[in-house]
């Protein structure tokens, strides 16, 4: 097969898609890779401090990004302002603090579960900040999907959860308002400016906390989290192009393909087999995802005049990343 052919043959089809559509895809891309970051990540931090691993995520995240900037020219990703990047950066620090110290201590599938209360804080705060139409269909996608995650795990997130389980949820509003906030910067920025200046602040906001209890690594964890780097720069690239497409409430459905992503990290990386319960809400979670994508799909979209085209369109073709 002649990849490049098909590459360029699949964006021509993509373009006929609706902007749900493409959101919806972004965004299970970013699940699908934040899921294996997640994996690697509760590895590495059964043997070192999770604030060295959180600072060192970012960091390898920025390196990796350092040869396409050069390529592109570092000129090309200097943002309009950098004030609201750093804003945006510092609240996304607060929430991997939280969501750091309870990783080595909750499982997977635990993690993943109590994260899918994120979409309901970004929905809200879609409606007060941005003023998005909260469709009767987007609820009741989100409201399935969210029974389906409490059959999988309702057991497990009752009192007798821990302290651990309540630290990782304080984490979900922190990271819905700096998800929000990259909704708003994406009116002004491209995703690879928005990306690369994640990684910049994240890193600047977490090395003293770093430093508090660093210790040398091994090569392969070295190499451990270079990989870091690539996954976690590609997921928040896809996450961002997913806010670009759609509305963020339209998009939101998909993030709870996150747990059968996370399902088969388990099986293929722990040799952990689902639950009977985690196939019966998997099934369930796929069944709102994709029903509310055929039913945002088959929606008419309203006729725009041609010469107001979408902040998003007007960013992604001021992209100079180089990312598709």
């Amino acid at each position: 097969m002649n990849l490049p052919l098909f590459w360029v043959s699949l964006s021509q089809r993509a373009e006929h898609w609706s902007p749900t559509t493409r959101g919806l895809l972004w965004t299970s891309a970013a699940g699908l890779t934040f899921s294996m970051l997640n994996a690697l990540m509760r590895a590495l931090t059964q043997h070192i401090d999770p604030f060295q691993a959180q600072f060192l995520r970012y960091l390898f995240g920025l390196l990796v990004l350092l040869p396409l900037m050069a390529h592109n020219r570092f000129a090309g990703y200097w943002p309009q302002q950098v004030g609201p990047q750093f804003t945006r950066g510092l609240v996304h620090t607060a929430g991997l603090c939280l969501w750091f110290s309870a990783l080595p201590r909750i499982p997977l599938a635990d993690m993943t579960a109590i994260g899918f209360t994120g979409p309901i804080f970004i929905m809200i705060g879609a409606y007060v900040f941005f003023k998005e139409p909260m469709r009767w269909a987007r609820w009741l996608a989100c409201g399935i999907g969210f029974a389906g995650v409490l059959i999988v795990v309702g057991p497990k997130l009752s009192a007798s959860g821990g302290a651990y389980h309540l630290l990782m949820l304080a984490s979900a509003p922190v990271f819905a308002a700096s998800f929000l906030l990259t909704k708003a910067l994406t009116r002004h920025e491209s995703p690879g400016v928005i990306v690369v200046w994640q990684s910049i602040s994240v890193s600047i906001f977490s090395l003293p906390l770093a430093l508090l209890h660093w210790q040398w690594l091994g090569p392969w964890q070295w190499a451990a989290f270079a990989l870091c780097g690539v996954l976690g720069s590609a997921g928040h690239y896809c996450l961002t192009r997913s806010f670009m497409s759609a509305d963020i409430s339209a998009t939101q459905s998909a993030k709870f393909l996150d747990l059968v992503w996370s399902a088969l990290m388990g099986w293929l990386l722990f040799a952990d087999i689902p639950s009977q319960s985690t196939l019966i809400g998997g099934s369930l979670i796929c069944a709102a995802t994709i029903w509310v994508a055929r039913f945002e799909s088959r929606r008419r979209p309203k006729p725009q005049p041609a010469a107001a085209p979408v902040a998003a369109e007007h960013a992604a073709a001021a992209d100079p990343s180089g990312l598709i």
